[in-house]
């Protein structure tokens, strides 16, 4: 069976995906007090943590695959519909002010665009010609890699985007939570998150979508810090953009420094507001054009730079 054929036996037979099945655990949801709703919830969202343990290989070639695009010049994208799209939006927002990374590095491309991030535009999945479309719009090259998600693995907007970036030699990696079995991809990776039926059938705003945030955050943060934006477990590329990060600035560079806020806040300032800058210039003493220069001949990685460093 062609993965177009198999994805239409599936959505005609979304009964039997597994994100679309009756939990037998909430057959009595409507009859639960306050308490016992909280605890079915949190003995079902125990799966979560099960299925990213089950996806640990996939993840870890996904962070592998990716850190090597982006390291080469390429971009990471996130295509989805609905809940699946808006989360992929959601991780991408994130890394310009985590790892002051610039936009255009991480985007997320959700079916129905900017309002579908307010108001559903559940329809709007069913276009497979639209993912296609948004794929050719951002001009994805085989430097890119665009992870499509899909909860129930059946969007049509994503399988078409899948296969766009696939012709256009992109690395490929689908994210769902229903098996392979029951919905075949033709990618680079394939990421299951199996969490078994919703508490809510058919709900995957539930589980689905916290499994899916979990394994978008290890996929962004693991790439990142294979692309030298942490030094130890510490946020060296944050971005100093309001009162908040610059705390958080001063308080990583008097921890790793043992210099006092108003030394800090000196050095912080010589550095151009650039932590990672900051610490090797503490470190090893050189200037902040030098400093700039041994970053960007080690591609930012300030470990390797500092091991290869002698202060002066």
């Amino acid at each position: 069976m062609t993965a177009n054929a198999s994805l239409s036996a599936a959505t005609s037979e979304r009964g039997h995906l597994l994100t679309e099945q009756v939990n037998p655990r909430s057959q009595r949801l409507d009859q639960l007090t306050p308490l016992e709703l909280v605890d079915l919830f949190n003995q079902e969202d125990a799966a979560t943590l099960a299925a990213i343990g089950e996806a640990r290989e996939a993840l870890a070639k996904a962070i592998a695959s990716t850190a090597s695009a982006l390291r080469a010049g390429g971009r990471l994208f996130y295509v989805g519909a609905g809940t699946s799209g808006r989360l992929g939006v959601l991780d991408a927002v994130e890394c310009p002010p985590t790892f002051c990374t610039p936009p255009e590095l991480v985007q997320g491309i959700l079916a129905g665009g900017a309002p579908a991030l307010l108001k559903s535009s559940e329809a709007l999945e069913d276009q497979a010609e639209d993912g296609a479309g948004a794929i050719a719009a951002h001009q994805i090259t085989a430097q890119d890699v665009v992870v499509g998600i899909t909860a129930g693995g059946t969007t049509p907007y994503v399988h078409g985007a899948l296969e766009a970036a696939r012709s256009r030699g992109a690395t490929t990696i689908f994210m769902a939570c229903v098996p392979a079995e029951q919905v075949s991809a033709a990618v680079d990776i394939d990421i299951r998150l199996l969490v078994g039926p919703e508490i809510v059938a058919g709900s995957t705003r539930l589980k689905a979508g916290t499994v899916t945030k979990m394994a978008l955050n290890i996929l962004s943060t693991g790439t990142m810090v294979q692309l030298g934006k942490v030094y130890g477990n510490r946020m060296v590329d944050v971005a100093v953009t309001n009162s908040k990060l610059c705390d958080r600035a001063l308080r990583i560079l008097c921890d790793l420094t043992n210099l006092n806020r108003e030394q800090a806040t000196q050095l912080l300032e010589h550095s151009g507001q650039r932590v990672k800058l900051a610490l090797l210039m503490h470190w090893t003493g050189v200037s902040a054009e030098a400093g700039e220069a041994l970053l960007a001949k080690h591609q930012g990685n300030l470990r390797q730079v500092v091991q290869n460093q002698a202060p002066s």
